[in-house]
């Protein structure tokens, strides 16, 4: 299910099996926590520098001024060499710093998880791991907490919250409990919800989780960076072509 801000509280709490007064059992919890997995996001096979930096010096054209400053040299024609090598070398930084910096996107959105979490387990409140909450799991927020994993709000006292992370918007957005209408509503609309790597910045609340780790809205955003297939930009096919 992955329209909760169109369904009320009690169905949400009886969908996930949940309790807001008590929470998860600890037997219960790990059941879950086997099931969904541990609540962080997942880096698939990123580059190593050294493999980036491979990639940019075996293009067709590098090779080729290699080969002219290589031929240049022979022939004694050292400013020749001085300039051709300054290209590939520049060509190579400008390359490598561009996909390096896309490769360490999922390290900055891992920065935006937070280490532990007030929860409602066994009918007490716990300070646990984020990384061991679960979909049913009953968060405490405050202001100035980070938003440890997506979640239905089940009370709101002024709570608003910064999702400029997600949304880009500069305002904080007051949160609700109230039930919402309308389908496909952008993450910026969902007032009863909270999202992961977002910030709590004024009152406080009470949400339980519906997603986690790369079920998240976070979580998409990194499986759509790790995916995203890289093309050559027009001027690299034109160099190609060239070559």
């Amino acid at each position: 299910m992955a329209d909760w801000y169109k369904s009320d509280v009690d169905d949400v709490v009886n969908t996930l099996s949940t309790s807001p007064q008590s929470g998860l059992s600890d037997e219960e919890a790990q059941k879950r926590l086997q099931q969904y997995g541990l609540n962080e996001l997942i880096e698939k096979g990123t580059k190593s520098p050294w493999l980036i930096l491979w990639d940019q010096i075996r293009e067709i054209m590098v090779v080729i001024l290699l080969v002219a400053a290589a031929v240049s040299a022979f022939l004694g024609e050292f400013n020749d060499v001085i300039v051709i090598m300054a290209i590939v070398i520049l060509n190579a930084i400008l390359g490598f710093t561009q996909e390096y910096r896309a490769e360490q996107a999922i390290a900055a959105l891992k920065k935006l998880s937070v280490p532990t979490v007030k929860v409602r387990r066994n009918g007490r409140i716990v300070e646990i791991s984020a990384r061991e909450l679960v979909p049913g799991d009953i968060v405490l927020l405050e202001a100035g907490n980070l938003i440890p994993a997506d979640g239905r709000l089940l009370e709101s006292i002024n709570l608003k919250v910064q999702e400029a992370a997600l949304t880009g918007e500069s305002e904080p957005v007051e949160k609700s409990t109230r039930l919402l209408a309308g389908n496909d509503l952008t993450v910026g609309d969902r007032k009863n919800m909270v999202f992961m790597g977002t910030v709590a910045t004024y009152g406080r609340g009470t949400a339980v989780i519906t997603e986690t780790g790369m079920k998240t809205e976070l979580g998409n955003i990194a499986d759509l960076l790790q995916t995203v297939e890289r093309e050559q930009t027009p001027l690299q096919r034109r160099l190609e072509q060239l070559g």
